[in-house]
């Protein structure tokens, strides 16, 4: 049964604004679009900031193992280290346990950068649900949480670890 908008005819497509895909990628946009412009004065970008997030939580990762958690090539983790190591960011390490590996870490200057990085982060993410009351927001985030789960998105992964890596 087809739903007929106000000025809609029968048999016409339905509105954009009534698709849950159509307002998930405009939000979604929106989000990463704001999202990086409060990250590019502290010199970060989304993805970059996500990678220093799995750095901070599992330091001392080599990097084979976080191109695996993230699912990305070994040779596209190799560009995105080099590029926060460059930048002061992150360190390579010799492994403790594998003399052919080297164990990523965060930089003194890293451990300063997350919390404005995350306040950045929190801000956003306020802005985005203020019109949503606690246990709306709750509900939303595990709505979200499933739709990801049964898409086959990992969690805790952002999507632009598959794009080449930029210099932004």
């Amino acid at each position: 049964m087809a739903v007929v908008t106000e000025g809609a005819s029968a048999g016409s497509p339905p509105a954009l604004g009534t698709r849950v895909s159509f307002l998930l990628s405009q939000l979604g946009l929106q989000s990463a679009r704001t999202f990086a412009a409060g990250l590019a004065p502290l010199g970060l970008n989304p993805n970059r900031f996500g990678l220093l997030i799995h750095v901070a939580r599992a330091e001392g990762q080599s990097q084979q193992q976080l191109a695996e958690t993230l699912g990305i090539h070994r040779n596209a983790m190799v560009s995105l280290i080099d590029d926060l190591e460059a930048r002061g960011l992150v360190e390579r390490r010799r492994h403790p346990r594998d003399r052919r590996a080297y164990a990523i870490h965060l930089t003194e200057r890293a451990r300063e950068l997350l919390p404005e990085a995350s306040r950045v982060a929190d801000e956003q993410e306020a802005s985005l649900l203020a019109d949503l009351a606690e246990d709306e927001r709750q509900t939303l985030r595990d709505l979200l949480s499933r739709l990801s789960a049964g898409s086959g998105q990992r969690a805790d992964v952002h999507p632009g670890y598959r794009e080449p890596a930029s210099t932004e």
